[in-house]
């Protein structure tokens, strides 16, 4: 089918003026007076549609297509007409109009706004709604953003495994997974489950992030990242937190925080620009009806002066502060939701945290030389809090040994791990992304369960 999509006609208009053309496409609405009628058509190429006039003299089946419902499949022919005076730059006066699929009248998307906890029950629906052609455009964008930018870094691209029996995040929050039949459990000598007996011969489960598996690549290539879904068992209900989710993981040899912290910012500055460059019709609605202020922020973003800052510096900051905390701050724990706002205001902009509590971080983290903290750092945004988490990794092998010890960790399930510090080892540090906390800042919604297209969530597993 030789067609046109409406992409090309905004692009450049003029190659169709006073052409016959035939678009294929749906139909987001359609009005009638009796005589003539409008059809507000979208084909899925572009943010914005095109407006079909249709007319009784010209079209045969002008009744029944005067009859049709939103979301109808149409394929129309017509004469494409400039219109520069009119709120739309031109339109097309049709012709022939082949009603293709035409939608019963409980289609439930209606032309009217709809909550977006009502299309998350038609989350197979929500991505022909304005704002999920938005939304996930800008997620299309910004993934090919984020393979650019590495790309043309020279990092590789590293395909980690989804199926894993290496603890990094702590096997409590993994998905375990197995073919064992639960209805007769193969049973050990001592009474528990006999996981010899699985498919793999042993524990397996489904990968919380592929960081472990990405430094043994890091250590061969220098520079690498994954991109890819993670799974986590937390059972969170809150506006941030997905079971299902992508991240970026970088890994960078003869790297240290430093050099880190300039990955990071380089890359969202870069991401951002991207995304302004290339979606500014979806960004102009979203700052018209998700979020306003939304293009001032992202524009400010790039050029941003990024704060570097420790720990124990933003708790200083925190504590001399005159306000009311919900979380009072403390010097060995986290940062709240409050605090991460507030440091970003006190800096009017983007600030790594960097040098934390060594107890409360995980055992792959550089120790720093004070035997307090450890070289990790995150970066926290203004309007979105913690958007990226990294740290240096620790090279000893004798220091990481003794943290795994220090904190109950099996040496046994991940010394191939561990042997990388035996086996060329070097200053080495990476960092974690969380797409969706990415898409929710580049678009302004408020929930993860909006930036991904089929949430997975706690009692949530629909399609």
């Amino acid at each position: 089918m030789n067609t046109i999509e409406i992409r090309q006609m905004y692009k450049d208009p003029q190659q169709f003026r006073a052409k016959e053309i035939t678009i294929s496409g749906w139909a987001k609405s359609v009005r009638s007076n009796g005589t003539f009628g409008f059809i507000d058509f979208t084909d899925g190429t572009y943010f914005k549609t095109l407006q079909i006039v249709y007319t009784k003299e010209k079209l045969k089946n002008f009744d029944e297509v005067a009859k049709l419902n939103a979301g109808s499949t149409l394929i129309v022919t017509g004469d494409f007409v400039l219109t520069p005076d009119n709120k739309q730059p031109f339109e097309l006066h049709a012709t022939g109009v082949e009603i293709f699929c035409a939608t019963d009248a409980d289609y439930p998307l209606q032309k009217k706004r709809h909550s977006v906890e009502f299309l998350r029950e038609i989350a197979y629906l929500r991505p022909r709604t304005n704002l999920f052609q938005a939304v996930f455009r800008i997620r299309s964008v910004a993934a090919m953003a984020i393979h650019e930018y590495f790309q043309s870094n020279d990092y590789v691209y590293v395909h980690t495994p989804i199926i894993t029996t290496t603890d990094c995040e702590g096997s409590d929050q993994m998905f375990k997974l197995t073919t064992l039949n639960f209805d007769k459990l193969p049973l050990d000598k001592s009474g528990k489950v006999d996981f010899g007996e699985d498919l793999f011969g042993k524990k397996a489960y489904i990968t919380g992030s592929g960081q472990l598996h990405g430094e043994a690549f890091a250590l061969a290539f220098s520079k690498i990242y994954t991109f890819g879904p993670t799974l986590r068992t937390e059972n969170s209900n809150t506006k941030t937190h997905a079971n299902e989710f992508w991240m970026i993981e970088p890994e960078m040899a003869f790297c240290d925080l430093e050099d880190l912290m300039d990955v990071e910012e380089e890359m969202l500055i870069f991401v951002v620009q991207y995304v302004l460059d290339r979606c500014m019709p979806e960004l102009e609605f979203l700052n018209s009806f998700v979020s306003p202020g939304l293009l001032e922020k992202l524009q400010k973003l790039v050029t941003s002066k990024f704060t570097r800052i420790d720990h124990k510096e933003v708790i200083d900051i925190l504590k001399a502060a005159k306000v009311k905390w919900e979380f009072e701050p403390e010097y060995g724990g986290d940062i709240a939701k409050e605090h991460e706002k507030y440091i970003t205001e006190y800096f009017g902009g983007p600030v790594f945290i960097k040098n934390w509590p060594k107890d409360i971080k995980a055992y792959y983290m550089k120790q720093n030389s004070d035997g307090k903290t450890v070289a990790a750092v995150d970066l926290e945004v203004p309007g979105a809090g913690e958007l990226m988490g990294g740290s240096q990794r620790e090279e000893n092998y004798d220091k990481i040994v003794a943290r795994c010890k220090e904190l109950g960790v099996d040496t046994n399930k991940i010394d191939w791990y561990l042997n990388l510090r035996k086996f060329g080892s070097c200053i080495h540090s990476g960092f974690g992304m969380g797409f969706e906390r990415l898409i929710m800042y580049l678009t302004g919604i408020e929930n993860i369960r909006d930036s991904i297209p089929f949430p997975r969530t706690p009692k949530n597993c629909d399609y």
